[in-house]
């Protein structure tokens, strides 16, 4: 997987954080997108989301039965939103009136490397660092105690 087709769509595939659902998608990485929406904060439980939207015939579940909610996005359109029941990884959205195309969300892809995000959306809603992230000070490793000793 993580090859490049004659047209430019590349295959990929993840699973959530437990294993219970793996999928498979062919996808177009030109299409990729960060989302700032503050929806897409609390869902992924960080600063944003990231993802690719898919024709539904290009995405594969291969195991598992995602569960799912209605909700209103921020933009005003009702989507539904699909995720790992047991471990609550976020898989994947459809719009209620456009469930042909999906929006895959790529915490889970395992060729997440070799993409790169070619659009920020939402970033009005962005949090004030993040444009700034590469000046933030890093290490390879966590360091024992970091979350206890403070």
């Amino acid at each position: 997987m993580g090859v490049q087709d004659s047209r430019g769509l590349m295959s990929v595939d993840g699973i959530c954080h437990c294993g219970e659902i793996a999928w498979e998608a062919l996808i177009d990485p030109e299409r990729l997108v960060m989302c700032h929406c503050t929806d897409c904060q609390v869902m992924g439980g960080g600063a944003f989301l990231w993802g690719v939207p898919v024709p539904i015939d290009r995405f594969t579940l291969l195991s598992g039965i995602p569960r799912s909610y209605r909700k209103q996005g921020s933009s005003g359109a009702w989507r539904r939103l699909h995720f790992c029941g047991t471990c609550s990884t976020p898989l994947y959205g459809t719009e209620d009136d456009n469930p042909s195309i999906c929006s895959l969300r790529l915490g889970s892809c395992r060729q997440a490397r070799q993409l790169r995000p070619r659009l920020q959306l939402w970033h009005a809603s962005a949090l004030d660092w993040v444009d700034g992230i590469c000046g933030i000070p890093s290490l390879d490793t966590q360091p024992a105690g970091v979350y206890r000793d403070l």
